[in-house]
């Protein structure tokens, strides 16, 4: 197989508009399942299901054991119902961690055994006519906001009517757009556009000639925004794990809405050295751009996996994302980076043999990080080249 390949972006913009449009706030995750499962149904493969949904399509390779596995999560952020108010408005809990801010005035569907309500989210002093410059005065916080469904509900009495109850799950719309120049502004593009990149990097795999060096796992997790993640994805053939997933593009952050950004540790700590300087040598050799960065309130589906005990390499590949857990914005440069840095990386040899087995006798073929002091010479040389380059581009 050749390492990186093209990718079909108009399949990735597609399949990512499909998978905005389906509600999927963490713990009702049910219909996005099935969509994704139909989606690689298409791709040729097949797939198992856990309990509660998580999906595992594994691309055969030369080898099962020290499988790799890609990782993403179809779960959202999103709301519940906390309690039913004595003014027919309802009080939310949030799903995931993210501001009551970017959720005033929000359109947004909340789902009840009696059917699904459309509503809005106001600040409890929502109009300006009422309570004047007390609208622009009022505090942020999930205890000012409440969900206003468009149905007849004055009082408590009329929600229970109506079959809302504590605990109903309440989806935040999208509002997506796809502008002409490349970005994407959206709510949710936490994790969809993870799961688009992986589609279309499976997509472009499995139309290829040849096989990768061994398995890999493709999987998509449903409780990510909750912390549970990857935590009970992996199988015993897994050696290394690489979630796809957003970059935090702000201040003070190296992310970038170009290229692809890949991290070098999240708040739980550096990921594996040997994986992540892996992912950097396939972006230097296949042209792809990348910049590093570290997350420091941040954690991914493969971070849940070590931490729920599995003894797999791991790392993080990421699109840079303005406003995360906000109105988010990315741009299709970084998503095609991305899938094109996935199949580059599941097609690229095996280096760590040893992997294959959980745990061996002995030193042979561990691994090993440099300890030695750097050569001025290579420096001079390194700092020659990049002056270099400045000129030639016009930047020195």
């Amino acid at each position: 197989m050749t390492d990186r390949l093209a990718i079909d972006t108009d399949y990735l913009r597609a399949r990512l508009a499909d998978l905005l449009a389906i509600p999927s706030p963490t713990g009702y995750t049910d219909s996005i399942v099935r969509h994704v499962c139909h989606q690689i149904e298409k791709l040729g493969l097949g797939y198992e299901l856990t309990r509660r949904g998580v999906i595992r399509a594994i691309l055969p390779g030369h080898e099962k054991r020290g499988a790799r596995a890609l990782v993403s999560h179809l779960d959202t952020l999103g709301a519940q119902a906390l309690r039913l108010k004595d003014n027919g408005r309802i009080e939310l809990a949030h799903i995931g961690h993210w501001s009551a801010r970017f959720a005033e005035g929000a359109r947004a569907t909340i789902f009840t055994e009696k059917g699904a309500y459309r509503g809005t989210i106001l600040p409890l002093k929502a109009s300006g006519h009422r309570y004047n410059e007390e609208v622009d005065t009022a505090p942020v916080g999930w205890e000012h906001v409440e969900l206003r469904i468009d149905a007849l509900a004055r009082d408590r009495r009329d929600l229970a009517r109506l079959g809302v109850e504590v605990g109903d799950i309440v989806a935040i719309d999208p509002q997506p757009e796809f502008l002409d120049n490349g970005y994407i502004v959206s709510r949710h593009l936490d994790d969809k556009a993870g799961v688009a990149c992986m589609l279309a990097a499976l997509k472009a795999l499995s139309e290829s000639e040849g096989r990768p060096p061994v398995d890999v796992h493709w999987l998509f997790t449903i409780a990510e925004e909750v912390g549970v993640g990857a935590s009970a994805a992996l199988t015993a053939d897994v050696a290394a794990i690489v979630a796809v997933d957003n970059g935090v593009t702000a201040p003070e952050q190296n992310s970038d809405e170009f290229g692809v950004t890949i991290a070098m540790a999240d708040q739980t700590g550096p990921f594996d050295f040997h994986l992540t300087r892996k992912l950097v040598r396939l972006c230097r050799d296949n042209d792809i751009r990348y910049q590093q960065d570290v997350f420091r309130y941040y954690r991914s589906d493969s971070a849940s996996a070590v931490v729920a005990g599995h003894d797999v390499r791991a790392a993080l590949i990421t699109f840079g994302i303005d406003a995360s857990h906000g109105y988010e914005r990315i741009h299709m440069h970084a998503l095609r980076s991305l899938a094109e840095l996935i199949t580059a990386y599941a097609s690229s040899t095996v280096e760590i043999t040893r992997d294959a087995h959980e745990i061996r006798r002995g030193l042979g073929g561990f691994t090993r990080q440099p300890m030695n002091a750097a050569d001025p010479a290579d420096v001079i040389e390194a700092i020659a080249s990049v002056e270099d380059d400045q000129v030639a581009s016009g930047e020195g």
